[in-house]
């Protein structure tokens, strides 16, 4: 390290929602004192503590473009053995063309193929050191569409192990996929923690605040018809509001509502091992048995949203469920969500910026992770 002071941080996937791969950016930029070259793909946008250091450099890779609907089927797998090599030879591409040579790649894995086979032959070619960050194993995420007995899963882990033993060094997330990578992959890998950076902390009154301001017109807007949280909230959302659902400013005091609603923050990427159906039926259980043990009816819902509007405060409180996150199964789970008539619990999915995300998990009063490791082997949720 340091002969040239560069190093390459490589994420098949987006930069936005690679946290953990933004961090180490950081860390190599401001402690190592490197220039650091990121090659990903765009979509969203990095936190602002990357985009404005002078030290790191994005570079957004073309992505493989979406198979037509269309397309006849005996060519899909013709695609799909095209995708490979599309970002094999993307990812050569930049990695020893479009970049200055580094003294060090850093590698996220999963992906695996072709991640690590091209990061491997680039670390050849550059003469660079060649280090895989172990967030899980692919073939393992790949196991849960085609099941671990599927010829592809076996072929993608051989890719995996092969060229994770080349690397020079390893790091992983957890002990006990320490453990796994040394017993029986032969890998020996340094388990690193995430520590979060300094832009993750309980939010302040004022952050709270200015936070529930700019999120005010999503939270207003129900994902039915009408909720607990959205009733009542007609013209809430504007930045120069001195209210929100959460908190009010009198002169220049900020307070929090004493009949605000409880706020439950859960992350996701929206994907096969998260069951959210496991969150939606607590939601039902707890509205049902608020209503059984205060002996309310269906005919008592448009009251009690007037008296939390006007400021009543319940011995039950509202929930409101704000769901972060893109990916494959959001539909199907706000399709749900639609379908659900609860008096006290409110849901609300979007995305946040880089920098709004932190806020949301430093205002909230619980956080709930439902990830399952496809290994079994990974930390649960990754901040």
């Amino acid at each position: 390290m340091g002969k040239r002071g560069r190093a390459c941080v490589v994420v098949l996937g987006d930069i936005g929602r690679s946290p953990r791969m933004q961090y180490h950016a950081l860390s190599l930029a401001r402690q190592a004192s490197l220039q650091v070259d990121i090659v990903a793909y765009g979509g969203s946008e990095p936190h602002m503590a990357l985009r404005e250091n002078q030290s790191i450099h994005i570079h957004k890779m073309k992505q493989w473009p979406t198979i037509p609907q269309g397309l006849p089927k005996m060519l899909k797998p013709f695609m799909l053995l095209l995708k490979p090599l599309f970002q094999f030879l993307m990812l050569l591409w930049y990695l020893c063309v479009k970049i200055p040579p580094p003294d060090v790649f850093l590698v996220q894995n999963p992906p695996s193929v072709p991640t690590l086979v091209a990061v491997k032959w680039a670390s050849w070619l550059r003469n660079a050191k060649f280090i895989v960050d172990w967030h899980n194993f692919g073939y393992t995420l790949l196991a849960l569409s085609l099941g671990r007995n599927s010829r592809f899963v076996t072929v993608y882990r051989w890719f995996e192990r092969h060229y994770g033993k080349m690397a020079h060094g390893s790091l992983c997330v957890t002990r006990a996929m320490q453990h796994e990578l040394t017993q029986n992959w032969g890998i020996k890998a340094a388990v690193l923690y995430d520590q979060p950076p300094e832009f993750f902390h309980p939010a302040s009154l004022e952050e709270k605040h200015k936070l529930f301001c700019r999120l005010g017109k999503h939270i207003s807007e129900s994902q039915g018809v009408h909720d607990c949280a959205s009733h009542g909230a007609v013209g809430m959302g504007s930045p120069n509001l001195n209210e929100t659902l959460f908190t009010t400013m009198v002169a220049d005091d900020i307070f929090l509502k004493p009949n605000r609603p409880a706020l439950v923050v859960s992350s996701t990427s929206w994907t096969a091992d998260e069951d959210f159906g496991i969150l939606l039926e607590a939601a039902v259980m707890y509205d049902r048995r608020v209503a059984a043990i205060l002996n309310e009816d269906d005919s008592t819902v448009e009251v009690l949203w007037n008296e939390m509007s006007a400021g009543k405060e319940c011995l039950y409180p509202r929930l409101l469920f704000i769901i972060t996150g893109k990916g494959p199964e959001k539909e199907k789970y706000e399709e749900k969500i639609r379908r659900l008539h609860l008096k006290r619990v409110a849901f609300r999915t979007m995305w946040l910026s880089a920098e709004d995300y932190p806020l949301l998990l430093g205002s909230a009063d619980l956080g709930v992770c439902l990830h399952t490791s496809s290994s079994g082997l990974d930390l649960p949720m990754k901040v």
